[in-house]
């Protein structure tokens, strides 16, 4: 099986959309992840929904995880404030990592070293420098663990 025969449609964003619709999109259909892409439609990340809970997370929180504790849940309702006015491109991470794409011909198993090695929830299948689709982690682990 082939990365295009693998691959699902999947929601994009742009680098510029707002990061609290990106986030309802996270949420509401229970991604692990969005593709980023520039202003050419052109790959440029993939934000998983661990870095935008590491966003919304205090660093002084990530650092003492007791502190979650103490703290106000009227503070706590008022993390995804931190969303406001933000775009996508403020969520990730700020130095850049290697795009987790394949090609729409690559094998299960080139798939899943891309995947293992830039530890991304899902990888973006090109074809002819076009996005056809993504590829999970779940989507990849079905299609091994399913006899053919």
């Amino acid at each position: 099986m082939h990365g295009e025969q693998m691959a699902e449609d999947f929601p994009v964003v742009s680098l510029d959309s707002g990061a609290r619709e990106a986030v309802e999109l996270l949420a509401s259909r229970r991604l692990p992840g969005l593709i980023v892409v520039d202003e050419k439609g052109h790959p440029h990340s993939v934000l998983p929904a661990s870095q935008v809970v590491r966003f919304l997370v205090p660093s002084y929180v990530q650092d003492d995880p007791s502190l979650a504790r103490v703290i106000d849940e009227s503070l706590a309702d008022q993390v995804a404030d931190k969303l406001t006015n933000k775009t996508v491109r403020n969520l990730l991470p700020s130095e850049p990592v290697e795009l987790p794409v394949v090609n729409h011909d690559d094998t299960v198993l080139e798939v899943a070293a891309i995947m293992a090695r830039l530890r991304s929830p899902l990888v973006a299948v090109m074809k002819d420098k076009e996005i056809v689709g993504a590829i999970t982690a779940s989507r990849l682990l079905e299609l091994v663990v399913t006899p053919h």
